[in-house]
């Protein structure tokens, strides 16, 4: 039921492969340049304007991660501009002249600090060698600073300079030098990179200008709105088209396939008008007539009896094995055993899904909100028939991705559209109760864990029965769990062993997709296992991590596929970090007065190459309702915190992701093979009430590559806020989301 997602990871090394060959593109359409402009294209990233001012290009889709802003640091700085001079601006996606282009996986920083440091570095060596030329001086006694080239020493006692505009004509026409070869900057001298910058389109989003997939606008646009079959793999039987077009204002009725199954049987249908509100009123006309027979017996209740039944057989499957856990457990000092459970749960973006295409000659152009335009290019030339290389997308802003948008299913729909109605540009816009019915849901899951301590207190031993959706002894998109998933790799007894329950429901990857639901599981369990060992769960992280070392291990395969390695380490030293700046003592919390309990967590992550650890302070007031008092992070992604305000708002932004998760109630229902919840009332988001009153994030620099942090510091709140609860009343969260009724008192 997925939508294809062809992510191959290998597939990512492309966008290292970004040598000579792109810098001396002329990149006529990689930029849009206004009428009559009169700047000159240095390579596919940088164009110079005749006043000295420079728009680079910013290559990744924005989804709010603050890549527009970030990749053109990287350029800027090594061009040797000042960031006063530069204009960000996102490319067209192309991967032929761009390589790989996505905003998921936290993969924008590992992928491209080196390469687009070089690209501006480069480009910085042309215009030195445009001048060295123009003079007919040496280029080792030129200087640059601020976007201009400066001679300050050799055998002239005329001491020259000149601005790269006005060298841009012949730097354009020079070689580009190997990448692989051009001097960098030592960061010690850096100006740009490491200082912070308010996002670039930060000012346009203050002032609701229109920046987004949402707000395109195209001279003749028509409009669409559409209405899907409810339950996932149903098909469409009939509907009404003749009352649907005698309404006034409607230009066609297109039955279309949904995107689940590209060229599969028809399962929605598309009502286009000169306006959305037309075109949305007319849904009610449209009398569908769906055949989901076969999708009834798909249920919230169903898939937990299944759950619950596969839980007390034996597995399908093994995902680890590593000595005898069995007999390691019945000969343990101690053994700990719990069950935890999570819901499916909807990515919920505040810009509901939407696109812009217009198809004329056997072409198709896209204005797309897409995370990964190139899965995108691939379905659609799929879905039409036509070539790759017939289709143009314009990535636009994203109102919220969190991994919904790695999915093109508005793509490949607005496609059929536009090519049912050739020569003017089509939007469709989905409802809010479209996009949380028709989403690619994080997959919900079971887990029925064992741990045993020697009679030290040391860990020894573990086992986990995971139930998981999927089927055919696979697991469904975003459902796995590695083999390396810790403390698993730690142990020498270990036996993580799977099934699977069969689910019609689309699943795909939500942010730290896997991480999120899995950090909650392991590290509270964790917590239960310190509690039994007599000790905190950062003593027992400790006891568990050993000695510092770098292990072949993560729960977040590379991109060519390796296993990243796992730095015990530096595991510690964010643990060390955190408890230190929280001024952690060891588990407290209880009861504070007239029902009101107060509690204090930690909760340990590893992913996307960027370890975590935080502490949360918890308020359960008399009613059962959680309030997150306070939040310490520390995270160690590396080397160097490129733009230090956004990674300061990404950190933030995960706790608050977090939250929500956990506190706010986010569930989805599957009733009859359909998802049941229809806007924000019952599928609650965190609101400005719910923040922490503070989130204090500090960084742990280490001297390795520097990585994402979009999705790395959003697992461990979860379990610390759940441990949290437990430290303020004594009652261990289990299962997702935490139900206040059952904290009350």
């Amino acid at each position: 039921m997925n939508a294809p997602l062809n992510m191959n990871r290998r597939a990512l090394l492309k966008a290292t492969l970004v040598g000579g060959a792109v810098l001396a593109f002329d990149a006529r359409f990689a930029f849009a340049q206004a009428p009559g402009e009169k700047a000159i294209i240095i390579n596919a990233y940088i164009r110079v304007n005749p006043d000295n001012s420079f728009v680079i290009g910013s290559k990744n889709p924005e989804v709010g991660q603050g890549v527009i802003t970030m990749l053109p640091m990287l350029i800027a700085e090594e061009l040797d501009v000042d960031w006063t001079q530069v204009t960000a601006e996102t490319t067209i996606a192309d991967e032929k002249v761009y390589g790989f282009q996505v905003a998921g996986g936290s993969f924008t920083t590992p992928m491209n600090y080196m390469p687009m440091r070089q690209i501006g570095a480069a480009a910085r060596q042309m215009f030195i060698k445009a001048a060295a030329a123009r003079w007919g001086v040496p280029e080792d006694t030129l200087t640059t600073s601020g976007g201009r080239v400066s001679q300050t020493s050799g055998s002239t006692t005329a001491k020259r300079s000149v601005t790269y505009a006005e060298l841009a004509a012949e730097a354009a026409k020079i070689a580009a030098p190997d990448l692989k070869t051009v001097p960098l900057k030592d960061p010690a001298t850096f100006k740009i990179i490491g200082q912070s910058k308010i996002g670039v389109d930060t000012p346009a989003i203050v002032a609701g200008k229109p920046l987004f997939g949402i707000d395109v606008k195209k001279p003749g646009m028509l409009h669409a709105a559409i209405e899907a079959c409810p339950a996932y793999g149903g098909t469409l039987t009939s509907f009404d088209a003749d009352a649907v077009k005698a309404l006034p204002g409607i230009i066609a009725v297109v039955p279309l396939n949904s995107g689940y199954n590209p060229k599969g049987p028809h399962d929605a249908v598309a009502i286009v008008a000169e306006s959305w509100w037309v075109a949305n009123q007319a849904r009610s006309a449209l009398k569908p007539v769906w055949n989901t027979e076969a999708q009834k017996r798909f249920s919230s209740a169903a898939f937990k009896a299944s759950a619950e039944a596969k839980m007390a057989a034996a597995p399908e499957g093994s995902v680890h094995k590593a000595g005898d856990a069995a007999k390691a457990l019945a000969s343990a000092a101690k053994t700990v055993t719990a069950r935890y459970d999570y819901p499916y749960i909807a990515h919920a973006t505040l810009e509901p899904q939407n696109c812009t295409a217009h198809f004329e000659n056997g072409k198709i152009e896209f204005w797309a909100p897409t995370q990964l335009p190139a899965d995108g290019r691939k379905v659609v030339s799929e879905a039409l028939g036509i070539a790759p290389d017939a289709i143009t997308i314009h990535m636009t802003r994203i109102g919220g991705g969190f991994g919904r948008r790695l999915m093109n299913d508005y793509m490949v729909q607005v496609a059929q559209i536009a090519k049912a109605l050739p020569g003017r540009p089509i939007k469709l816009i989905w409802t809010r109760t479209d996009d949380l019915r028709h989403d690619f849901f994080r997959p919900g899951g079971w887990h029925d864990l064992k741990a045993g301590l020697d009679g030290e207190g040391k860990l020894v031993a573990l086992a986990d029965h995971f139930i998981t959706y999927g089927k055919d002894s696979k697991p469904d998109t975003g459902a796995a769990m590695t083999a390396t998933e810790f403390p698993a790799p730690m142990l020498s007894d270990v036996d993580l062993s799977v099934s699977y329950v069969e689910s019609n429901v689309p699943t795909g990857y939500l942010r730290a997709p896997s991480s999120n639901a899995l950090a909650f599981v392991f590290q509270s369990f964790l917590d239960e296992v310190a509690l039994a060992a007599g000790t905190d769960l950062p003593e027992l992280m400790r006891r568990t991590l050993g000695e510092a070392r770098v292990m072949k291990h993560g729960n977040r395969p590379g991109m060519d596929g390796s296993v990243p390695e796992f730095n015990t380490g530096r595991a510690r030293a964010v643990i060390d970090k955190v408890c230190q700046m929280a001024g952690w003592t060891g588990r407290s919390g209880g009861d504070a007065g007239n029902g009101v309990r107060k509690g204090r967590g930690f909760g340990f992550y590893y992913s996307h190459r960027g370890y975590f650890a935080e502490v949360v302070d918890v308020t359960v007031a008399k009613n059962g309702k959680v309030s997150v008092d306070k939040v310490w992070v520390a995270g160690d992604v590396g080397r160097q915190i490129i733009n230090p305000i956004n990674a300061l708002h990404q950190a933030q932004g995960s706790v608050i992701d977090g939250l929500g998760q956990i506190l706010s109630g986010q569930k989805i229902e599957i009733r009859d093979g359909a998802a049941n919840r229809t806007n924000f009332h019952d599928y609650p988001l965190p609101r400005i009430g719910d923040a922490p009153a503070d989130v204090v994030v500090e960084w742990v620099v280490s001297d390795n590559d520097t990585t994402g942090l979009g999705e790395p510091a959003l697992p461990p709140v979860i379990p610390a806020i759940a441990n949290a609860i437990f430290a303020a009343t004594g009652k261990r969260i289990r299962s997702l989301p935490v139900v206040p009724a059952e904290l009350a008192v």
